[in-house]
């Protein structure tokens, strides 16, 4: 029993033409523009490092407290590596040191 398409039914199909300022999402910031929070937070704790003694602090913590310290480094080092090679392999060399006594009996 097909009949006429009520109004709500004729809202759903009809695309909502959105606008700055209707309650809808805006386009948001610019890829590559930083979260201004991020960046504040960021120089709050780069300050508070520099207060604490800076590379010495980080230092005496390796010492005191290496699972945060290592966990800290773990935050902060790159995710991915790649190394010199062709494909960005990682290349390893081993090299022998072999010394050799010159005195005879």
């Amino acid at each position: 029993m097909a009949g006429p398409m009520t109004d709500s039914a004729s809202k759903k199909l009809t695309p909502k033409i959105r606008r700055v300022g209707d309650g809808t999402p805006g386009p948001g910031r610019k890829k590559g523009v930083p979260n201004k929070i991020n960046a504040d937070l960021k120089s709050m704790i780069l300050g508070a490092l520099d207060k604490a003694g800076g590379v010495d602090y980080l230092t005496t913590q390796a010492n005191v407290s290496p699972a945060a310290f290592l966990a800290l480094i773990g935050k902060v080092l790159p995710t991915t590596l790649q190394g010199t090679g062709a494909d960005g392999e990682i290349e390893v060399r081993m090299i022998t040191r072999r010394v050799i006594d010159g005195a005879h009996d």
